[in-house]
């Protein structure tokens, strides 16, 4: 079987967020058709820690070893624009791509985590239960169109009269990660449906 470390960008600095991390996308992929073929994750923490921990694994890559890093663009990527392009000249990022990297080993959640979810409201709406309201989310321009600023404001005002209240960034994303329709996310996010893809193949995974 193909060896495959996935860094993602996610988990704080606590063990215990870490574990929360691993677990949502462990849940996402083997929903998405990875059981029984998932690559090993890493919960990085922040987007640079990633960034750096991928490049350390890349240079200390072994034969039939792959690494994958998987982080948030925070803003809009231009038509045509690859996720290296991007990166690279993102001012808050700056990321040179490593000479051993190839075009499929980064991929990008477009504009952050939190936009898969509105792609899955039914799945919001049975996770948070009475009080949640599906009409405070943001319009669909297409998902990876909306601005970060509006997905987390979108999330916080349709669930602010639930019982498990507010959204807010932390153990509760890894949670509804796990339990939002992978095929849902793949066919409104591009850049999802890529990595998902590249997984599959890399794996050998069914498709």
């Amino acid at each position: 079987m193909v060896a495959t470390k996935l860094y993602v960008e996610g988990g704080g600095d606590s063990n215990a967020l870490r574990t929360r991390c691993r677990e949502g996308f462990s849940a996402f992929l083997e929903n998405a058709g990875l059981k029984g073929r998932m690559p090993r994750i890493v919960a990085c923490g922040t987007r640079g820690k990633a960034y750096h921990h991928f490049c350390t694994a890349l240079r200390q890559c072994r034969s039939g070893e792959f690494v994958v890093l998987l982080v948030d663009s925070e803003e809009p990527v231009p038509a045509g624009s690859g996720p290296w392009e991007f990166l690279l000249f993102r001012k808050d990022d700056r990321w040179s791509r490593p000479a051993d990297a190839a075009n499929d080993d980064i991929h990008l959640m477009v504009q952050c985590m939190e936009a898969w979810f509105l792609t899955d409201k039914d799945a919001l709406a049975r996770y948070y239960g009475q009080g949640f309201t599906a009409t405070a989310l943001p319009g669909d321009p297409g998902v990876e169109q909306i601005p970060k600023d509006d997905v987390l404001q979108g999330l916080r005002n349709a669930t602010r009269h639930t019982q498990k209240g507010e959204y807010d960034k932390g153990e509760i994303s890894f949670r509804i990660l796990a339990v939002i329709a992978p095929d849902k996310v793949t066919k409104a996010s591009p850049h999802a449906s890529r990595f998902i893809q590249h997984l599959l193949n890399l794996t050998g995974a069914e498709n």
